[in-house]
């Protein structure tokens, strides 16, 4: 039974959408599970998973809760939002204690969850990833893996350390879409690339990435009922309530987010990184940044990335659009029919000297130029040389943790890299500036100032990793 002190930790959903038939407090009594344990002697390949939720509204929710996790036992949900996570919980029916402070859940149940999908803001990732793997929970961390490049390094660490399964939310990983684009630039289909080019029309105005308030900091607002601000602001500075933070427009603001970026640039990027072999850039520069307020995303920007060669293939320069440009004049790639090929219905294209090679937002099945290059690719494809997997990512993560399957392939060895990335992008965009970066001591050497966007300071109470 939980302590009167700790009782206000766990929130009664009936007091405003009565759709739990339990009260937390029983819940936590009376609901035994079996726990998992790695390697245990017995345990059965078909035996189900214990599986928290931190991060319980939205849609966001929904994808591992439809595509495999509810076939596992659900046995507790975290979400500093009642209202917005109140339909999802509805819909699940669910009679599992709930909780405002993943650290309380931890704290009380930790020997029952064998494993965590967290679908926080981009800036309480790390916290929450780390605190699961200390417990020896396997975690599910949407993308980007982290707001800041130590944090994603040191989540590695952690991964070796502490032996857990791991795996980021960029989805399109698991497809068979991407292992058909990389198999196809392996078997030299496109032959050798130097250059590639990706995009995304956003932010545009009423998105979730376009925030356009009239000073910085914005004004204050009125904290809504049912939201713990300062259990959502969780490690960042303590600010005031603004009312286009929630649900989702929080990712405009480098402090919580990482904009376009973060979002759809770990989905973009994915397949050149694995095709390529890209290891993290020498250097970044922001080529053009529309102006607008510190802090706050630019509704566009391009940014150069700058890849040294490796192997036997030479330098690669990758070039990122994004926001509100006309995109029949920038990034035009004028080669192998291109031009006049629609090409800009594709999200990101490798410029190889026989032909390109192009992919959507989450991958999916490649698209190949000229015609005869893509004609006789299809008469004769590659052999699938990389393994599929099948039912999608979060089954892919759930086999791994029972045995039953290999380690997902955006475990957070490969994650923590394609973040990396990403975080170098930012970087540049934020300050748009040209980054010149020393991966081996992790450090801007030409901007020392901003080393300081590294590793970012946290509120006390929300120190992680610091003896990893």
């Amino acid at each position: 039974m939980l302590s009167a002190a700790n009782s206000h930790r766990l929130i009664d959903f009936m007091k405003r959408r009565t759709f739990l038939s339990l009260t937390a407090k029983t819940a936590v009594a009376s609901t035994v599970f079996p726990a998992f344990a790695i390697g245990k002697p017995g345990v059965s390949a078909n035996s189900k998973l214990n599986i928290a939720f931190i991060g319980s509204g939205g849609w966001i929710a929904q994808q591992p809760y439809k595509q495999g996790c509810s076939e596992e036992n659900l046995v507790a949900f975290c979400d500093v939002d009642r209202d917005h996570c109140a339909e999802n919980m509805k819909a699940w029916r669910t009679s599992q204690p709930f909780f405002e402070d993943y650290r309380v859940m931890f704290d009380k149940l930790h020997k029952d969850i064998d494993a965590v999908v967290i679908s926080t803001p981009d800036h309480s990732h790390f916290p929450a990833t780390l605190a699961a793997m200390e417990r020896g929970i396997h975690v599910y961390t949407q993308k980007p893996l982290t707001h800041n490049i130590w944090q994603a390094r040191t989540l590695v660490k952690a991964k070796e350390r502490y032996k857990v399964v791991t795996q980021m939310g960029n989805q399109g990983h698991a497809g068979d879409g991407i292992r058909q684009s990389v198999e196809a630039y392996r078997a030299g289909v496109i032959g050798e690339v130097s250059e590639v080019f990706a995009w995304n029309d956003g932010p545009q105005m009423g998105d979730d990435h376009f925030a356009n308030p009239a000073t910085m900091p914005p004004p204050s607002s009125p904290v809504p009922e049912g939201l713990a601000w300062d259990l959502w602001l969780g490690p960042a500075a303590k600010r005031d309530f603004y009312r286009d933070y929630l649900p989702y427009k929080w990712r405009a603001f480098y402090d919580f987010g990482s904009g376009m970026l973060g979002d759809f640039g770990c989905h973009t990027f994915d397949t050149p990184v694995w095709a390529l072999d890209l290891d993290v850039p020498e250097v970044v520069e922001c080529v053009v940044r529309k102006d607008s307020l510190k802090g706050v995303i630019p509704a566009s920007s391009q940014i150069k990335f700058h890849f040294p060669a490796k192997g036997n293939r030479g330098p690669v320069v990758l070039n990122w659009f994004e926001g509100q440009q006309d995109w029949s004049k920038v990034g035009r790639i004028d080669k192998f029919g291109a031009a006049s090929a629609n090409h800009l219905d594709r999200a990101c294209w490798m410029v190889g000297t026989k032909g390109l090679l192009g992919c959507g937002t989450h991958a999916g099945v490649p698209v190949i130029l000229p015609g005869d290059v893509r004609d006789a690719w299809h008469a004769k494809p590659p052999a699938a040389t990389i393994p599929r997997v099948a039912g999608g990512p979060f089954r892919e993560w759930l086999r791994a943790i029972k045995q039953t399957g290999p380690e997902p392939g955006s475990n957070f060895n490969y994650a923590a890299k394609l973040t990396e990335i990403i975080l170098l992008g930012v970087l540049a965009q934020r300050f748009n500036t040209r980054i010149e970066w020393d991966a081996k001591a992790a450090r801007v050497t030409n901007h020392p100032e901003l080393n300081a966007f590294v590793k970012e300071p946290v509120r006390k109470g929300w120190e992680y990793g610091e003896k990893l």
